[in-house]
């Protein structure tokens, strides 16, 4: 089963429109920085709550889409409630379209086509960075999307590469944690006890965070207040599924140093940045798609010092539990991991396209990287069926809390 592109989803959609007349319509809100049309699916309730579900938000997490997919087809499958179902296809189809990697058997095999654009490219983030007159269209329609429907929930659904599933929320959703963790369990998916995008956040449940009044996550420069996920202050979860598992993020115990292991984490992250930063000298983009993969590069390149200090710089906060967790320890330990692998991975298209002399050392440095990843993490697969189905309850689930909340 592989991971839906763009034009897929389009295409899928419009054949349940076609299906469901009555009650699900396919309209498309804007068009991306490249021309590519922003569907959205809606499927109709009885004038009552409006729900939005966001896939595609990051260009290398596709399995939102075929979600999306799945939780509009058991909505028009059921008796119409008082909930409007809406559901956007892929927020930014040209990151989409350049992370190509539809049945990734490996890690490996995900980063040799691997996408993920800086910070102010991505539509949900670009508000952080940004001033709204230089939004990006992706977030322009996002908003535009929000403000016209005010929905009660927002739900924006991603995926890591290694790990374990987790739900960030802009405010608790009471009773959340039980179906969350059932679902978990029944599906043999890890719960991420100590996301590293959530480090020093509340957290009610195992594998549940709500959002400060300000602030981000570890290694995160901006202010996650002011994305697409608190546009008009809506409720807001953002739930997370692995492609591949790995049981050491779900490990509660406490770990031995982790200043020591900190120490160790910046010190690792430093150097491996280093050996890409110097396979970058000389590399220079051809073609569009060339100079958004530089730029994503550079970006990253440019964070890992802010991601270090966090951990070890004079104001780095105290690691006392959970976030002296083994689990915790690993989350930071994959986070850092992934962002020089991922720099490397997407310099390693630019200097194979162009025929660049760093492409072959370049190449060692992914696969090995790439192996020594599933290594450590001890990696096993996740079907995207299975990665489906877990979303699916969770935002469900978010659904009923909400009500029960509200009732």
């Amino acid at each position: 089963m592989p991971y839906p592109a763009p034009h897929e989803l389009a295409l899928a959609a419009r054949a349940m429109a076609d299906e469901y007349p009555g009650r699900a319509r396919l309209r498309q809100v804007g068009q991306s920085r490249g021309g590519r049309p922003l569907w959205v699916l809606s499927v109709a309730g009885r004038g009552g709550d409006e729900v939005l579900v966001v896939a595609g938000a990051h260009a290398n997490e596709p399995v939102g889409g075929a979600t999306v997919l799945e939780l509009a087809r058991r909505v028009c499958g059921t008796r119409a409630d008082g909930t409007g179902w809406h559901f956007l296809l892929c927020a930014d189809p040209d990151g989409a379209e350049l992370h190509r990697a539809p049945r990734p058997h490996s890690l490996l095999d995900y980063h040799r086509h691997f996408y993920r654009p800086p910070g102010p490219e991505q539509p949900e983030w670009a508000p952080s960075w940004l001033p709204p007159d230089l939004l990006p269209p992706e977030t322009a329609a996002l908003t535009g999307l929000i403000d016209e429907l005010r929905p009660v929930l927002q739900v924006s659904l991603h995926g890591t590469d290694l790990g374990g599933s987790w739900v960030q929320l802009t405010r608790d959703l009471p009773g959340l944690a039980e179906p969350f963790g059932k679902s978990a369990a029944d599906l043999r998916i890890p719960v991420e006890t100590g996301a590293s995008d959530a480090a020093g956040w509340a957290s009610p449940g195992p594998g549940i965070f709500v959002m400060p009044e300000a602030g981000a996550g570890a290694g995160h420069a901006e202010d996650t207040r002011l994305s697409t996920w608190c546009h008009r202050d809506t409720t807001t979860a953002i739930v997370e599924v692995p492609m591949w598992a790995s049981l050491l993020v779900d490990d509660p115990a406490p770990h031995p140093d982790p200043p020591g292991a900190l120490r160790a984490l910046a010190g690792r992250l430093t150097g491996e940045a280093a050996r890409v930063a110097e396979l970058r000298e000389g590399v220079g983009a051809a073609d569009p798609d060339g100079a958004a993969l530089l730029r994503a590069v550079d970006w990253t390149l440019l964070l890992i010092p802010q991601v270090t200090a966090g951990w070890t710089g004079p104001g780095a906060a105290p690691v006392t539990p959970p976030a002296g967790t083994t689990a915790a320890l690993a989350s930071l330990d994959a986070f850092g991991r992934r962002l020089t692998l991922r720099a490397a991975a997407m310099l390693l298209r630019v200097a194979r396209a162009q025929g660049h002399p760093s492409a072959q050392g370049l190449d060692r440095l992914v696969t090995g990287w790439c192996e020594e990843f599933s290594s450590r993490f001890r990696a096993r697969r996740l079907p995207l069926a299975t990665q489906v189905e877990h979303q699916c309850r969770v935002v469900l689930a978010a659904r009923r809390c909400l009500q029960t909340g509200q009732a």
